[in-house]
Protein backbone atom coordinates (compact mmCIF):
# COMPACT_ATOMS: atom_id res chain seq x y z
CA UNK A 1 0.00 0.00 0.00
CA UNK A 2 0.99 3.37 -1.00
CA UNK A 3 2.58 5.71 1.84
CA UNK A 4 -0.18 9.00 2.86
CA UNK A 5 1.01 11.61 0.86
CA UNK A 6 1.74 15.15 2.33
CA UNK A 7 2.76 18.70 1.16
CA UNK A 8 3.88 21.30 3.61
CA UNK A 9 2.65 24.54 2.16
CA UNK A 10 4.97 27.62 2.02
CA UNK A 11 2.65 31.21 2.54
CA UNK A 12 3.55 34.62 3.21
CA UNK A 13 1.29 37.46 4.93
CA UNK A 14 -1.78 35.28 3.88
CA UNK A 15 -0.94 34.53 0.52
CA UNK A 16 -0.36 30.94 -0.45
CA UNK A 17 2.91 30.28 -2.32
CA UNK A 18 2.68 29.20 -6.06
CA UNK A 19 4.37 25.80 -4.67
CA UNK A 20 1.19 24.81 -3.40
CA UNK A 21 0.00 23.56 -6.47
CA UNK A 22 3.13 22.52 -8.23
CA UNK A 23 3.09 19.95 -4.86
CA UNK A 24 -0.39 18.58 -5.85
CA UNK A 25 0.37 17.64 -8.51
CA UNK A 26 3.56 15.93 -8.20
CA UNK A 27 1.60 13.75 -5.46
CA UNK A 28 -0.93 12.95 -7.80
CA UNK A 29 1.93 11.47 -9.71
CA UNK A 30 3.04 9.62 -7.03
CA UNK A 31 -0.61 8.12 -5.78
CA UNK A 32 -3.29 9.05 -8.50
CA UNK A 33 -5.75 7.22 -6.74
CA UNK A 34 -5.43 8.63 -3.12
CA UNK A 35 -5.45 12.51 -2.77
CA UNK A 36 -2.22 14.34 -0.93
CA UNK A 37 -3.01 16.28 2.27
CA UNK A 38 -1.70 19.88 2.88
CA UNK A 39 0.62 21.02 6.04
CA UNK A 40 0.15 24.02 6.85
CA UNK A 41 1.74 25.67 10.27
CA UNK A 42 1.30 29.36 11.42
CA UNK A 43 -1.16 31.55 13.72
CA UNK A 44 -3.85 33.32 14.33
CA UNK A 45 -6.10 34.70 11.14
CA UNK A 46 -3.42 34.56 8.72
CA UNK A 47 -3.00 30.55 8.91
CA UNK A 48 -6.70 30.26 8.81
CA UNK A 49 -7.01 32.43 5.63
CA UNK A 50 -4.44 30.15 4.34
CA UNK A 51 -6.32 27.12 5.15
CA UNK A 52 -9.26 28.75 3.07
CA UNK A 53 -7.57 29.21 0.01
CA UNK A 54 -6.35 25.31 0.02
CA UNK A 55 -9.35 24.04 0.21
CA UNK A 56 -10.16 24.36 -3.86
CA UNK A 57 -6.67 22.62 -4.53
CA UNK A 58 -6.47 20.14 -1.63
CA UNK A 59 -9.05 17.36 -0.53
CA UNK A 60 -7.83 17.95 3.19
CA UNK A 61 -5.69 20.43 4.69
CA UNK A 62 -4.30 20.01 8.32
CA UNK A 63 -4.01 23.07 9.74
CA UNK A 64 -1.61 23.70 13.13
CA UNK A 65 -1.88 27.27 14.49
CA UNK A 66 0.49 27.78 17.59
CA UNK A 67 2.20 31.76 18.30
CA UNK A 68 5.49 29.78 18.09
CA UNK A 69 4.43 29.31 14.96
CA UNK A 70 4.16 32.67 13.78
CA UNK A 71 7.52 33.46 12.44
CA UNK A 72 9.37 31.09 10.09
CA UNK A 73 11.58 28.60 12.36
CA UNK A 74 12.61 25.38 10.57
CA UNK A 75 13.34 24.04 14.06
CA UNK A 76 9.65 24.96 15.33
CA UNK A 77 8.13 23.61 12.39
CA UNK A 78 9.97 20.23 12.42
CA UNK A 79 8.52 19.80 16.14
CA UNK A 80 5.33 20.76 14.75
CA UNK A 81 4.92 18.57 11.74
CA UNK A 82 6.70 14.99 13.69
CA UNK A 83 3.81 15.38 16.07
CA UNK A 84 1.36 14.84 13.51
CA UNK A 85 2.55 13.25 10.76
CA UNK A 86 1.89 9.42 10.82
CA UNK A 87 4.20 6.65 10.38
CA UNK A 88 5.75 5.89 7.33
CA UNK A 89 4.55 9.32 5.57
CA UNK A 90 5.97 10.75 2.14
CA UNK A 91 6.31 14.46 2.52
CA UNK A 92 6.92 17.26 -0.03
CA UNK A 93 8.68 20.90 0.32
CA UNK A 94 9.13 23.29 -2.02
CA UNK A 95 13.08 23.28 -2.08
CA UNK A 96 14.21 26.75 -1.24
CA UNK A 97 16.09 28.50 1.65
CA UNK A 98 13.21 27.28 4.01
CA UNK A 99 12.76 23.78 2.36
CA UNK A 100 16.29 22.72 3.03
CA UNK A 101 16.61 23.78 6.23
CA UNK A 102 13.61 21.98 7.49
CA UNK A 103 13.61 18.24 5.27
CA UNK A 104 16.78 16.76 6.31
CA UNK A 105 15.77 16.77 10.16
CA UNK A 106 12.39 16.35 9.68
CA UNK A 107 13.66 12.78 8.08
CA UNK A 108 15.72 12.06 10.73
CA UNK A 109 13.06 12.22 13.26
CA UNK A 110 10.54 10.46 10.74
CA UNK A 111 13.28 7.79 10.34
CA UNK A 112 12.78 7.98 6.61
CA UNK A 113 14.74 8.56 3.21
CA UNK A 114 15.75 11.94 2.29
CA UNK A 115 15.93 13.56 -1.18
CA UNK A 116 16.74 16.72 -2.48
CA UNK A 117 15.90 18.91 -5.27
CA UNK A 118 13.47 16.87 -7.42
CA UNK A 119 12.93 17.43 -11.18
CA UNK A 120 10.98 14.93 -12.37
CA UNK A 121 9.42 11.68 -11.58
CA UNK A 122 9.79 8.57 -13.42
CA UNK A 123 7.14 6.40 -11.65
CA UNK A 124 6.68 4.07 -8.77
CA UNK A 125 8.31 0.49 -8.67
CA UNK A 126 7.51 -1.60 -5.76
CA UNK A 127 8.59 0.63 -2.91
CA UNK A 128 10.91 2.60 -4.38
CA UNK A 129 10.40 6.05 -6.09
CA UNK A 130 12.16 6.60 -9.11
CA UNK A 131 13.54 10.15 -9.15
CA UNK A 132 15.41 12.50 -11.03
CA UNK A 133 17.74 15.28 -9.72
CA UNK A 134 20.39 17.13 -11.22
CA UNK A 135 24.23 17.92 -10.51
CA UNK A 136 26.67 20.33 -11.26
CA UNK A 137 24.74 23.48 -11.85
CA UNK A 138 22.23 21.58 -14.13
CA UNK A 139 24.94 19.62 -15.91
CA UNK A 140 24.35 16.19 -15.09
CA UNK A 141 20.83 13.84 -14.74
CA UNK A 142 21.15 11.53 -11.07
CA UNK A 143 18.51 9.10 -11.53
CA UNK A 144 17.83 8.28 -8.00
CA UNK A 145 15.75 5.17 -6.35
CA UNK A 146 14.35 6.25 -2.89
CA UNK A 147 12.84 3.71 -0.67
CA UNK A 148 9.52 4.84 0.54
CA UNK A 149 8.44 1.53 2.61
CA UNK A 150 9.64 4.14 5.74
CA UNK A 151 8.17 7.50 4.33
CA UNK A 152 10.18 9.89 2.55
CA UNK A 153 10.56 13.52 2.59
CA UNK A 154 11.26 14.79 -0.98
CA UNK A 155 11.89 18.52 -1.90
CA UNK A 156 10.72 19.99 -5.18
CA UNK A 157 12.26 22.32 -7.25
CA UNK A 158 10.43 25.51 -8.14
CA UNK A 159 9.00 25.44 -11.58
CA UNK A 160 10.15 21.70 -12.44
CA UNK A 161 6.31 20.55 -12.53
CA UNK A 162 3.64 22.05 -14.15
CA UNK A 163 0.37 22.28 -12.07
CA UNK A 164 -2.80 19.84 -12.92
CA UNK A 165 -5.70 22.08 -14.54
CA UNK A 166 -8.61 21.03 -12.67
CA UNK A 167 -11.81 22.20 -10.73
CA UNK A 168 -12.32 23.29 -7.22
CA UNK A 169 -12.19 20.13 -4.99
CA UNK A 170 -13.65 21.91 -1.86
CA UNK A 171 -11.83 20.42 0.80
CA UNK A 172 -12.11 20.53 4.30
CA UNK A 173 -10.17 21.86 6.99
CA UNK A 174 -8.80 19.93 10.28
CA UNK A 175 -7.09 21.27 13.06
CA UNK A 176 -4.66 19.50 14.60
CA UNK A 177 -2.76 22.11 16.83
CA UNK A 178 -3.73 20.29 20.27
CA UNK A 179 -1.16 17.35 18.79
CA UNK A 180 1.39 19.31 19.08
CA UNK A 181 3.41 19.58 22.16
CA UNK A 182 6.47 22.35 21.26
CA UNK A 183 9.54 23.21 22.91
CA UNK A 184 11.15 26.39 22.74
CA UNK A 185 13.36 27.34 20.00
CA UNK A 186 17.25 27.62 20.01
CA UNK A 187 17.12 30.47 17.64
CA UNK A 188 14.80 33.32 17.30
CA UNK A 189 13.43 35.21 14.37
CA UNK A 190 14.73 38.80 14.07
CA UNK A 191 13.10 39.95 10.76
CA UNK A 192 12.74 40.15 7.28
CA UNK A 193 14.89 42.93 5.17
CA UNK A 194 13.55 44.07 2.03
CA UNK A 195 16.47 44.20 -1.13
CA UNK A 196 16.37 47.81 -2.57
CA UNK A 197 14.20 48.69 -5.26
CA UNK A 198 16.27 50.84 -7.13
CA UNK A 199 15.58 53.02 -10.20
CA UNK A 200 13.37 49.68 -12.13
CA UNK A 201 11.25 47.70 -9.99
CA UNK A 202 11.13 44.78 -11.88
CA UNK A 203 8.11 42.96 -9.68
CA UNK A 204 5.79 45.60 -11.05
CA UNK A 205 6.24 44.92 -14.77
CA UNK A 206 4.59 42.31 -16.92
CA UNK A 207 6.95 41.55 -19.10
CA UNK A 208 10.91 41.20 -18.15
CA UNK A 209 13.64 40.10 -20.35
CA UNK A 210 16.59 38.37 -17.93
CA UNK A 211 19.64 38.10 -19.15
CA UNK A 212 22.36 35.31 -17.36
CA UNK A 213 25.78 34.49 -18.40
CA UNK A 214 24.81 33.77 -21.77
CA UNK A 215 25.03 37.89 -22.59
CA UNK A 216 28.56 37.65 -22.19
CA UNK A 217 29.88 41.54 -21.12
CA UNK A 218 27.71 44.87 -19.99
CA UNK A 219 28.18 45.82 -23.30
CA UNK A 220 25.13 43.91 -24.44
CA UNK A 221 23.30 44.39 -21.57
CA UNK A 222 21.80 47.15 -24.53
CA UNK A 223 20.59 44.48 -26.82
CA UNK A 224 18.41 43.13 -24.17
CA UNK A 225 17.24 46.64 -22.81
CA UNK A 226 16.00 47.28 -26.79
CA UNK A 227 14.10 44.14 -26.59
CA UNK A 228 12.43 45.15 -23.37
CA UNK A 229 11.92 48.41 -24.57
CA UNK A 230 10.23 47.11 -27.92
CA UNK A 231 7.89 44.96 -25.28
CA UNK A 232 7.06 47.74 -23.00
CA UNK A 233 8.90 45.59 -19.84
CA UNK A 234 12.13 45.99 -18.05
CA UNK A 235 15.14 43.88 -17.92
CA UNK A 236 16.48 41.79 -15.09
CA UNK A 237 18.75 39.05 -14.68
CA UNK A 238 20.37 36.04 -13.00
CA UNK A 239 22.93 36.09 -10.21
CA UNK A 240 26.12 36.09 -12.34
CA UNK A 241 25.34 39.66 -14.22
CA UNK A 242 24.97 40.96 -10.80
CA UNK A 243 28.77 39.63 -9.31
CA UNK A 244 30.29 40.53 -12.68
CA UNK A 245 28.42 44.04 -11.81
CA UNK A 246 27.36 44.40 -15.24
CA UNK A 247 23.89 45.29 -13.88
CA UNK A 248 21.92 46.41 -9.92
CA UNK A 249 21.27 43.85 -7.11
CA UNK A 250 17.81 45.35 -7.21
CA UNK A 251 17.33 43.94 -11.16
CA UNK A 252 18.24 40.33 -9.72
CA UNK A 253 15.94 37.69 -9.81
CA UNK A 254 15.82 34.44 -7.66
CA UNK A 255 15.94 32.99 -3.85
CA UNK A 256 18.68 35.75 -3.52
CA UNK A 257 17.33 38.82 -5.52
CA UNK A 258 13.50 39.79 -6.04
CA UNK A 259 10.51 37.42 -6.17
CA UNK A 260 8.54 38.32 -9.36
CA UNK A 261 5.42 37.25 -10.80
CA UNK A 262 5.25 38.33 -14.94
CA UNK A 263 2.81 37.28 -17.34
CA UNK A 264 6.14 37.04 -20.16
CA UNK A 265 9.39 36.23 -18.39
CA UNK A 266 12.06 35.65 -21.06
CA UNK A 267 15.35 33.76 -20.11
CA UNK A 268 17.95 34.50 -22.15
CA UNK A 269 21.70 33.21 -21.97
CA UNK A 270 20.50 32.07 -18.16
CA UNK A 271 21.06 28.31 -17.63
CA UNK A 272 17.78 28.04 -15.06
CA UNK A 273 19.43 27.09 -11.32
CA UNK A 274 16.69 26.50 -9.19
CA UNK A 275 17.81 29.61 -6.97
CA UNK A 276 17.00 31.54 -10.09
CA UNK A 277 13.81 29.46 -10.98
CA UNK A 278 12.59 30.17 -7.47
CA UNK A 279 12.31 33.49 -7.87
CA UNK A 280 9.80 33.45 -10.63
CA UNK A 281 6.26 33.01 -9.25
CA UNK A 282 2.56 33.03 -11.34
CA UNK A 283 3.79 30.46 -13.87
CA UNK A 284 4.43 33.07 -16.82
CA UNK A 285 4.98 32.38 -20.09
CA UNK A 286 8.93 31.25 -19.93
CA UNK A 287 10.69 31.72 -23.14
CA UNK A 288 14.04 30.40 -22.57
CA UNK A 289 16.53 31.20 -25.04
CA UNK A 290 20.36 29.54 -24.67
CA UNK A 291 22.75 27.70 -27.41
CA UNK A 292 23.16 24.68 -24.27
CA UNK A 293 20.37 22.82 -25.57
CA UNK A 294 21.00 20.70 -22.38
CA UNK A 295 20.64 23.75 -19.87
CA UNK A 296 17.93 23.22 -17.07
CA UNK A 297 15.93 26.22 -17.91
CA UNK A 298 14.58 24.33 -20.91
CA UNK A 299 12.54 21.90 -18.17
CA UNK A 300 10.91 24.85 -16.77
CA UNK A 301 10.14 26.69 -20.14
CA UNK A 302 6.78 27.23 -22.04
CA UNK A 303 8.38 27.52 -25.11
CA UNK A 304 12.61 26.60 -25.62
CA UNK A 305 14.65 28.20 -28.56
CA UNK A 306 18.33 27.40 -28.83
CA UNK A 307 20.09 29.89 -30.08
CA UNK A 308 22.93 32.74 -29.26
CA UNK A 309 21.30 35.03 -27.39
CA UNK A 310 23.72 37.75 -28.98
CA UNK A 311 22.73 36.79 -32.22
CA UNK A 312 18.54 35.59 -32.06
CA UNK A 313 17.85 39.07 -30.03
CA UNK A 314 18.39 41.64 -32.27
CA UNK A 315 16.26 39.92 -34.64
CA UNK A 316 13.55 39.39 -32.89
CA UNK A 317 13.78 42.86 -31.66
CA UNK A 318 13.84 43.96 -35.27
CA UNK A 319 10.41 41.75 -36.20
CA UNK A 320 8.87 42.98 -32.99
CA UNK A 321 9.47 46.81 -34.08
CA UNK A 322 8.42 45.77 -37.93
CA UNK A 323 4.73 44.75 -36.25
Amino acid sequence: MMPQVFAFILHNGGVVDDSAAELASVASRIDAARPATALVTGSGEEVDLVCENLRATYSEVWKISDPALSYPSAEVVRGALSGVLPSGSIVLIAHGHFGVDLAPGLSVRMNSACVSDVVDLEGVEGSHLKLVRQEFGGQVNTHVRCDISKGAVITIRPGAFKPQPGSSVNGTVVDKSASVSLSPPRRRYVGRVEAETGSVDITKHDVLVSVGRGIQGEENIAIAQELADALGGAVSCSRPVVDAKWLDKSRQVGSSGKTVKPKVYMACGISGSYQHLAGIKGNPLLIAINKNPKAPIFRAATVGIVDDVLEFLPELTASIREK
